[in-house]
């Protein structure tokens, strides 16, 4: 087990069409190249002998003093490690410049920039690809003292050095070793191109400085479009960023995490591949983006959603499906990758998504409410909106699989008909507010039936609680959305009923579960941690409901789980160690979410007023 660092132990850096995962030994662990859905080059953390890193690292003495610690440049996706002990103090800085949504994707550069500050300091390479998930072998070429290329299927990676460095062929890797002196500097630097691609050019280190100066730059620059000026700064300008890392340029479209297989229970079968857009995810980042100030990032991606309600296209037959490739393709064959062992032995280690042909119908709630917030919608995109409303008015009652992809039948559940009610009810306000043709009149009516058929089949008077589906009295997480989309108050006494339960049920020292899943059975073995999502949406629903205190005690907790560069996977296992994909983008928009409505209402205390009435939508 040694050989596994734990998930918390890495950052992230990349170029927004690609991500890798740094550890804090120095050790690329995962890159997918030539964007996040592509097979990995290094993916050591599903198998730490098949998958195959990158490592750099000080070769530090095994003795007292001696400390390995690791940040970000304030304000950057600029990661640095670094290596402390008696003889030096060195630094790796690891980086990918981001690529303008218009350039190239067949390119992708990862740069190791490596310096001694204190001292002198030993460094050893080791550079070991393993190309489409370790299936695929690959022939190495030496094209100088201090370059190489490793000649995968499809996929050359050329590695190059600053400075003439011995390198070693080993059985095709590339091992090196050499000793920097304070104020010496040495760049090692990964190109993934496409198989017979042209070499990057020459090294040098100006043109590394002007990388690096060019990579903070952007970083610095785009935050400062963020309008944030609370409490957190240092934590909300992170997740930003991290938001930013993990959506594909060229589209504009978020993925849900970098990373596919890691588990959700160590050495269980709960892991999943989230380098995917799921519509749910995407369309809740739209509220966030838009009050941080980015726009330009919501609109990118309420143009690749019209874009998927026009084409229609989908592998379900419905007008959407919840997930896509970063592209809009909308099919992605789930695979099982048996020559993998998985993160501390957790199999099967799943690739693609079998769970993107299931029917979700809360979807439709969230596309409509991010069209909905970015303004007037364009005619032809008003009519494909327009149209799967329509459709909707036929097909919102019956069963579906939920929002958790669970692969134990279709049910009744209450929040698919908490967010159909939302997709009516934004589509009636969009339509009114820009005159657009619509038969508001049949979408009234189906709101106001949906709206009438939650309060009386998705109440439990039993559990004073709305429930997780019609013939259930299981509590759900995700219906703490209720009173944040519109649905509700937040001072409503059913919904004040609903939060008291939950925190008796679900709530453990502020964490959250998503539901109880033997009370519930989902169709997939073993347990899981707290949802790190709905921690957060916890935090929010407790701030807009006036318990200001409970609320505060209740994010500053979770911001203690927070790796040690401030990011946060999918879940909290029982000893506070980080379990699922990571970081994962919709822990860290409701972490926004979050910190901006306590920021909000306490504002409003201290200063002995109202808050602003809480606009769900629209």
């Amino acid at each position: 087990m040694n050989r596994y660092p734990p998930i918390a132990d890495h950052g992230i850096v990349g170029d927004l069409q690609t991500a890798a995962l740094v550890s804090t030994g120095g050790s690329i662990n995962w890159w997918c190249t030539p964007r996040f859905d592509a097979p990995s080059v290094f993916a050591s953390l599903l198998d730490s002998e098949r998958g195959g890193h990158c490592r750099l690292a000080a070769d530090l003495p095994d003795e007292a003093g001696t400390r390995v610690r690791q940040l970000y440049l304030p304000d950057t996706a600029v990661l640095v490690t670094r290596f402390m002990a008696p003889g030096g103090v060195g630094e790796v800085a690891d980086f990918m410049t981001p690529l303008p949504a218009s350039g190239p994707t067949d390119r992708h550069r990862l740069v190791r920039l490596v310096r001694v500050v204190r001292g002198s300091l030993p460094f050893t390479l080791v550079c070991r690809p393993r190309f489409d998930y370790g299936r695929a072998p690959h022939t190495l070429e030496r094209t100088g003292s201090g370059s190489a290329v490793f000649h995968g299927p499809n996929l050359d990676l050329h590695l190059q050095a600053s400075r003439p460095t011995n390198f070693h062929d080993d059985a095709g890797d590339i091992t090196s070793r050499f000793t920097l002196e304070a104020g010496e500097v040495a760049a090692v630097v990964l190109t993934s191109v496409s198989r017979g691609g042209a070499a990057p050019p020459r090294l040098s280190e100006d043109s590394i400085r002007d990388e690096f100066s060019a990579c903070r730059a952007f970083w610095r620059g785009w935050l400062r479009s963020s309008t944030y000026q609370g409490r957190w700064p240092d934590m909300v300008n992170r997740a930003a960023i991290t938001l930013k890392l993990l959506t594909y340029a060229p589209t504009g479209a978020p993925i849900a995490a970098a990373t596919a297989g890691l588990p959700e229970q160590i050495g269980g079968e709960r892991n999943r591949d989230d380098r995917y857009t799921w519509i749910r995810d995407a369309s809740l980042s739209v509220r966030t983006l838009i009050d941080l100030g980015f726009t330009e990032e919501a609109q990118a991606f309420r143009s690749w959603l019209r874009g998927r309600i026009e084409a229609g296209e989908t592998a379900s037959g419905e007008p959407l499906q919840i997930m896509y490739r970063v592209d809009g393709a909308p099919r992605m064959t789930e695979e099982i990758l048996d020559h993998l062992e998985g993160y501390r032995g957790s199999a099967p280690v799943r690739i693609g998504n079998e769970a993107a042909d299931q029917i979700q119908l809360d979807i439709y709630g969230e596309a409509a409410d991010a069209l909905a917030r970015g303004g007037v919608i364009g005619d032809v995109a008003w009519h494909a909106f327009a149209s799967m409303l329509d459709w909707l008015t036929d097909a919102w009652d019956r069963p579906d699989e939920g929002i958790w992809e669970t692969r134990g039948g279709q049910k009744d559940f209450t929040y698919s008909r908490l967010m159909t009610w939302v997709a009516f009810d934004r589509g009636i306000r969009t339509a009114a507010e820009y005159s657009r043709p619509a038969d508001t009149a049949r979408w009234t009516r189906t709101r106001d039936t949906v709206f009438e058929q939650i309060i009386e089949r998705g109440w439990s008077p039993k559990r004073e609680a709305f429930v997780q589906h019609y013939d259930s009295e299981v509590l759900d997480a995700s219906l703490l959305l209720m009173p944040l989309v519109g649905f509700l108050s937040p001072h409503d006494p059913t919904w004040l009923s609903t939060l008291d339960a939950m925190d008796r049920e679900l709530v453990s020292d502020s964490l959250v579960y998503r539901y109880d899943p033997q009370a519930s059975p989902d169709g997939l073995g073993g347990s899981e941690g707290t949802f790190n999502l709905y921690s957060f949406l916890y935090v929010e629903a407790l701030a807009r409901a006036g318990r200001l205190t409970q609320a505060r005690y209740a994010f500053d907790k979770m911001l203690t789980y927070a790796n040690h560069v401030g990011l946060f996977a999918e879940e909290i296992g029982p000893c506070g160690e980080q379990l699922g994909n990571f970081p994962q983008a919709f822990t860290h928009l409701a972490l926004v979410a979050a910190a901006m409505a306590l920021d909000e209402q306490l504002d409003a205390a201290e200063t002995q007023r109202p808050p602003e009435p809480f606009r769900a939508g629209v």
